[in-house]
């Protein structure tokens, strides 16, 4: 088991699961599992597939996927295992779905037959090699590296790029190990020109989902690329701040704010806007020490890509000037 890939017995995405056939093994018959579920006490999960409806009910959409993905690798008629962005939804927090289709479960076939698509389900057919497997709760699920591949040939390059970051700030995967796999048996797969670039952007230094798109918006807007987690210094060369992305050459930096980034950088007996104004603060002592602009973006501002890159190309001209 690779360090820090088991999932906790109390796991929501464990919760039991029975089959159609083991309940029907079991005394039950089809009457008697339409009125659980009739009555609320069960719901199914997917056909023929059936949990406890409360619980189910509280999942969120990664949580109730994994479940899915479960039920459906012990449906299967063949040996398979739960891969592509059904193994992300399995992998241990905070690994995130962003932009992933969950609609789909993906399983791989062990046999090497051509998959097919019911249902729900996509099979696929791979090449499955030592280290590609591992085991998380009841079912085998493709490796992180391995994982991270087949969802770049399925992904547009931001969420591939999204994923591959995480992964690698997680310390889940390495590059060399990512780049070893896809040389080994997987560049000759179809779909791999998002691979390609991906391997080519992703970076660990990335520390959320929303960096991470940044980081994309640098690239297909043609933006020179920006130096990640820049390091800022006092008088004494003492680092006193870590920035975003930073253009040195252009006195320009951007910082992302998130979603709850207030709420993580809370103090003890903090509160939002104290924190607020202790950021602010802080980039008043970075503009004093390096003269430099700074450009806040926001989750809003990613919905639109052109007027943020026209915004940072003002603020390099304004320096220039």
């Amino acid at each position: 088991m690779l360090s820090g890939m088991n999932l906790e017995p109390d796991d929501v995405r464990l919760m039991p699961i029975q089959l159609r056939r083991e309940l029907l093994a079991s005394g039950y018959d089809d009457a008697a599992i339409l009125r659980a579920v009739r009555s609320g006490e069960w719901v199914r999960a997917r056909r023929g597939a059936y949990v406890n409806a409360a619980p189910f009910a509280a999942l969120d959409d990664r949580s109730r996927h994994a479940v899915r993905a479960r039920a459906a690798a012990r449906q299967a008629k063949t040996d398979v295992v739960v891969s592509h962005t059904s193994a992300i939804a399995l992998f241990p927090d905070p690994i995130p779905t962003w932009g992933l289709d969950l609609r789909n479960v993906h399983l791989t076939r062990r046999d090497g037959r051509s998959g097919r698509k019911e249902a729900g389900i996509q099979q696929h057919r791979g090449r499955l090699i030592d280290g590609d497997v591992i085991r998380l709760g009841d079912v085998d699920v493709t490796s992180p590296v391995r994982a991270l591949l087949e969802v770049t040939t399925l992904a547009t390059v931001e969420v591939g790029l999204v994923l591959a970051s995480c992964l690698l700030h997680r310390k889940l995967v390495t590059m060399e190990q990512v780049v070893q796999r896809y040389a080994g048996t997987m560049d000759h797969w179809p779909q791999t020109l998002t691979t390609d670039l991906v391997l080519r952007l992703a970076d660990g230094r990335i520390e959320s989902v929303g960096e991470g798109r940044v980081l994309h918006l640098c690239f297909a807007q043609a933006l020179p690329m920006p130096c990640l987690q820049y390091e800022v210094r006092d008088e004494s060369g003492r680092v006193v701040a870590r920035l975003d992305f930073a253009w040195p050459e252009y006195g320009v930096w951007v910082e992302f704010d998130g979603r709850i980034k207030y709420e993580e950088l809370r103090r003890e007996g903090e509160s939002a806007t104290d924190a607020v104004l202790r950021e602010k603060r802080r980039q008043e002592m970075i503009e004093d020490l390096t003269g430099w602009r700074c450009i806040r973006l926001s989750w809003a501002d990613l919905a639109h890509p052109e007027r943020v890159a026209a915004k940072i190309r003002a603020a390099f001209a304004r320096s220039a000037a």
